[in-house]
């Protein structure tokens, strides 16, 4: 649902390398919000509400609403740097978006029938080539996932990019650059091969 995701902010006042990491260590996520024919703010927000949040798959692929300073702003999520060891979020990119402007988000794929594929009854094993799938559609329009249906998938058959079905206005941004770009989403294998493929060299 449309901004059913709230981030909390202040208006970050301080910039720089050593402003960041003061805020880290208080518990503090530096954040920028930007675009939508307005300046960039910087932002501050509370490092555990933000983690709370982020356990939704969902919030990666929704219009979210931040406050601050006394008013909303619709945005969606458009960069998150973790920390490489700990379990840390060390900085946030939000940006601004405006309805009926189209917008690039990456949007999760959801593999459904998986149990009850053609190609699994007869011992096949499914692989997963893409997760996500970046698309370009207005904030409206924009779907919480994709499914990837496997029901009718045999062995040795894969489901590519332009198989899937997407909502009236979505567009899957890398079949606009040629078919050499309708990558495979995933595909089943004969169970033999995939067990070949892991076994190590004699």
């Amino acid at each position: 649902m449309v901004g059913s995701f709230v981030f909390d902010a202040e208006l970050r006042t301080n910039t720089g390398k050593g402003d960041a990491r003061r805020l880290r260590r208080a518990g503090k996520v530096p954040a920028v919000l930007y675009g939508g024919n307005a300046d960039p703010i910087g932002l501050v927000l509370e490092h555990n509400k933000v983690v709370k949040s982020l356990e939704s798959e969902a919030v990666y692929s929704h219009v979210l609403t931040v406050k601050v300073g006394g008013r909303e702003e619709r945005a969606i999520l458009k960069g998150l740097q973790r920390h490489p060891s700990k379990p840390i979020i060390m900085h946030m990119d939000f940006q601004r978006v405006s309805r009926g402007e189209k917008i690039r988000v990456h949007v999760p794929l959801h593999f459904v029938n998986q149990d009850i594929s053609v190609g699994v009854k007869k011992g096949g094993v499914v692989t997963h080539n893409l997760v996500d799938v970046e698309v370009a559609c207005t904030p409206d329009q924009l779907p919480e996932y994709i499914e990837v249906d496997l029901a009718h998938v045999d062995v040795g058959q894969s489901v590519h990019l332009s198989d899937l079905k997407v909502p009236e206005g979505v567009e899957i941004l890398a079949l606009a650059h040629g078919p050499e770009h309708d990558l495979p989403v995933a595909a089943i294998q004969s169970g033999k091969v995939a067990e070949s493929s892991e076994s190590p060299a004699e």
